[in-house]
Order: C-alpha cells, then structure tokens, then sequence
C-alpha cells in the first residue's frame, strides 16, 4: 500500500511535529500525559452600578475610587445634594 501525502502537510507543520516527537522522546512525555487542564471560564463581571448621576450632564459615578470632580462641582458649586444626585442615578437606572 502506498502512502499518500495530505495536502494540509505544510513543511512548516511536518517540522513542528518532528520537533515535538523530540521534546517528547527527550522529556520521556507520553501521549496520554498531553490531556490538557480544564480551565475554567468564569463569566465576565457585571458592569459596575451607577450611584450618581448628574441630571444634566448625565455624568456617572459608580461610588468607587476617588470622586470625580463633576460631582465635586454639582455639590460644591451648582447647589445639589447627594441625595439628588442619587435619585436621578435610581431613576434612570429604573426607566
């Protein structure tokens, strides 16, 4: 029986297997020891909850880190409270 070649045989493919029958002679692998970990995937983490939102820029700020200084400037110089800027984040989050 004549063997036939596979067109997907590449000689760059037919060096990369030559080359991993030497690592695995010379490092004494056997083909069973190549069953691969089972990695695990978790889900990407939800987006972060907006806490505050200024009811004219529309400008966010989930409540972590340092303050922003559009909320610094909404409390100090435009007059509003925290409690307004928490309840226009609440009522946009609901609509």
């Amino acid at each position: 029986m004549k063997n036939k070649v596979d067109p997907t045989e590449t000689p760059e493919k037919l060096a990369a297997v030559r080359n991993i029958r030497r690592l695995m002679d010379f490092w004494d692998i056997q083909p069973d020891e190549l069953q691969g970990v089972e990695v695990i995937v978790r889900p990407p983490p939800p987006p972060p909850t907006v806490r505050y939102r200024h009811p004219i820029t529309q400008d966010e700020w989930d409540g972590e880190g340092a303050q922003p200084d559009w909320l610094r400037m909404a409390l100090l110089r435009e007059g509003y409270t925290v409690d307004e800027l928490r309840r226009c984040a609440a009522e946009t989050s609901s609509a």
